[in-house]
């Protein structure tokens, strides 16, 4: 596979890849500002890759995301931007660029959204200026292939959790961050945990490792083609909610839904009809038995 170098290696998909990729150097905003010309070229001749894996961003739960938009914005661009850029001046052969699917229309006229419907709207209000700027990475990505001849690509992932989650409440995943809530409240023997919204809202959320295996295999199998990444499940936040108190042992709590804060968009369930038909064999972890591994997880770290 020649000298791999993965970009936010220390999140929480970079530490899943290691299982599949041990050789390749990862690298944490420690060893590089990415979101300078320096830092990026300083990067590329240090470790003269000839794949990158592009892990690193700036992310953040809904409230960071409303208080923060330029710097969610800003660094999102220069990063991706100079990545992508001294790339092709480096001569690197493959470039896999990671997305999420906060890059789609807020509202589509069909779900689940096809890789065809990423232009046919703007993303959605509350991760705006995130989504604007993953959203520019494929565009660019589409652009050096189409002008330069490039065989760069980007995967475009549901909603991740997994082991190595942060678990903060502005910048953890959803189910980390409910996994979390469910242990602290078993811990001090409180009946009920609160969340933000209704429940209403759908979403498809992953394994980390599954979405390692699949870094892994495109670039294995030499698949070069960009396409969504999802699992099979759809559920609501409700529905997820339920999930999570069975499978943790927390039955016994109640659900207090706070209604002032922001449900998110209410859809944006992708196709992977393209993925299944570029890796039949995929067949992601359960919702269920995911939740049970975290929660196992984190409860022998904190134990």
């Amino acid at each position: 596979m020649g000298n791999i170098v993965v970009t936010g290696g220390s999140g929480l998909v970079g530490k899943s890849l290691k299982k599949y990729l041990p050789n390749a150097v990862y690298l944490s905003s420690k060893d590089f500002d990415l979101t300078t010309e320096n830092g990026v070229k300083n990067m590329y001749e240090t470790y003269k890759p000839n794949v990158v894996i592009h892990l690193a961003a700036k992310v953040g739960g809904i409230i960071d995301n409303i208080n923060k938009p330029a710097e969610y914005f800003t660094e999102n661009i220069l990063m991706n931007t100079l990545l992508v850029e001294y790339a092709k001046k480096y001569g690197v052969k493959r470039f896999v660029g990671i997305l999420s699917t906060c890059i789609f229309p807020d509202v589509s006229n069909e779900y689940p959204m096809k890789e065809e419907s990423l232009h046919l709207g703007p993303p959605t209000e509350t991760n705006f200026s995130y989504g604007y700027a993953k959203r520019s990475l494929a565009v660019q990505i589409d652009a050096y292939n189409k002008q330069y001849g490039t065989k760069y690509q980007y995967l475009t992932p549901c909603n991740l959790y997994g082991l190595d989650d942060k678990d903060g409440e502005n910048n953890s995943h959803f189910i980390t961050a409910l996994i979390k809530k469910i242990f602290d409240a078993k811990q001090k023997n409180e009946n009920k945990i609160t969340l933000y919204g209704d429940g209403s809202p759908l979403r498809q959320f992953m394994y980390s490792d599954d979405f390692a295996k699949i870094i892994y295999d495109v670039i294995d199998k030499e698949i070069y083609e960009s396409f969504n990444v999802a699992s099979f499940e759809n559920l609501s936040i409700k529905e997820m909610s339920e999930i999570a108190l069975k499978s943790c042992g927390g039955e016994h709590l109640e659900i207090i839904w706070d209604n002032t804060k922001p449900n998110g968009q209410y859809r944006k369930d992708v196709s992977i009809e393209k993925l299944k038909s570029l890796l039949p064999e995929f067949n992601p972890i359960p919702l269920s038995d995911g939740i049970k591994l975290v929660y196992k997880n984190y409860y022998d770290k904190v134990s």
